[in-house]
């Protein structure tokens, strides 16, 4: 029998009923060798992936081994994460940040709108800022000085790495410093504690989803003082069960995937919640395009540990589905865990896969 190319896989949930209704699959094809790396270089695991105004790409990988040294009753780590830059066909460029001090667990990597560059580490709890020439120009919280032997860290709160996605213990509040003076709780001076994404609205102010520990959205203005913060670990509106990526639409409006609680709840621009979308599994990461229409893309990707679901859905702002494409796997058109998606052009998508050690170009096709 000929598969259909509709198929029963979302449920939306009316009247305390379920309703099943068929998601249009998305033609597309996959390019898993678009990226030439020299021969001396290998991805590790892709945490990260974006491009710029001129079509570069910007890959942070998990790369290498973390190195730690002992100075006196104290572990001091680095090391363990690279930032790679490939031109728009795909040739490798260069390597920014090469040694810098807060490169240990890669999460993410986002553009701003003036091109610059933007690593946000889950190890060393920074977002750390460069400009389009690769200058360090940034870094907003602060990684611990050093790990304590019985297994606390010192100097600044919880060490990151460890754990992927779904079920990660929570921890106390800790990190390094977001703004200035000093507090807890979502007030000016608090600490990332494993954050996940970075987002930007038209006004320049930053949204960093803290997600690991903290499960909460901190705003920043364009300057990195802090503005506020919301979010506790939970699962009524307004609450979270692992943020784990972050996007701000055109009018200002903040979409965060709530992983944990398989739902994207929506705020406006003051955190106020608005709505959530239920419809697409639990989401990995989330993207929205630029332009006068612009998409939602979400990746239900599946753990590391399982090849369940592994589709990423193409929806309007309020949830709509358009479609859906691809499925858990090793193979081309297939995906290992998507930890990034770049929408930059809307038809023409990079994913990074962190069980697959690659990143794969997505060309998607109207529907026949």
């Amino acid at each position: 029998m000929m598969r259909s190319k509709y198929f029963c896989a979302t449920a939306f949930l009316m009247a305390g009923g379920i309703l099943w209704a068929q998601v249009p699959e998305i033609p597309f094809d996959g390019n898993i060798n678009f990226l030439k790396a020299p021969a001396n270089i290998h991805l590790g695991e892709a945490a990260g992936v974006a491009t710029d105004s001129k079509g570069n790409i910007f890959v942070y990988t998990r790369t290498g081994g973390e190195d730690v040294t002992m100075g006196g009753s104290r572990f001091f780590s680095h090391g363990g994460s690279r930032l790679f830059e490939f031109d728009a066909n795909g040739k490798y460029v260069r390597e920014i940040g090469t040694g810098v001090y807060g490169f240990l667990f890669a999460q993410s990597v986002r553009i701003d709108p003036q091109d610059n560059i933007w690593a946000v580490d889950r190890g060393s709890n920074n977002a750390i800022k460069f400009d389009s020439s690769g200058r360090f120009l940034q870094v907003l919280s602060r990684k611990p000085e050093a790990i304590n032997p019985g297994g606390g860290p010192e100097g600044g709160g919880a060490r990151g790495g460890g754990g992927e996605g779904r079920g990660a213990a929570p921890a106390a509040a800790g990190g390094g410093r977001a703004g200035g003076g000093r507090g807890r709780g979502g007030v000016q001076g608090d600490s990332f504690n494993r954050p996940t994404d970075i987002a930007w609205d038209p006004q320049g102010n930053l949204f960093i989803s803290d997600g690991y520990s903290n499960a909460r959205i901190v705003k920043l203005d364009k300057t990195g003082r802090f503005i506020k913060a919301w979010g506790t670990k939970g699962s009524e509106p307004g609450q979270f069960d692992m943020p784990n990526s972050v996007a701000v639409d055109s009018n200002g409006n903040v979409y965060v995937a709530d992983l944990n609680n398989k739902r994207i709840q929506v705020f406006d621009n003051e955190g106020t919640f608005k709505s959530q979308i239920t419809n697409v599994g639990a989401p990995w990461t989330i993207c929205i395009s630029p332009g006068a229409r612009q998409y939602l893309y979400s990746s239900n990707s599946n753990p590391p540990d399982s090849f369940d679901n592994g589709e990423i859905y193409k929806m309007e702002l309020d949830g709509k589905v358009l479609g859906k494409f691809g499925t858990a796997g090793k193979l081309v058109k297939e995906f290992g865990t998507v930890n990034a998606i770049d929408c930059r052009n809307p038809n023409a998508l990079y994913v990074g896969e962190v069980t697959n050690w690659r990143v794969q170009k997505l060309t998607l096709h109207a529907a026949k």
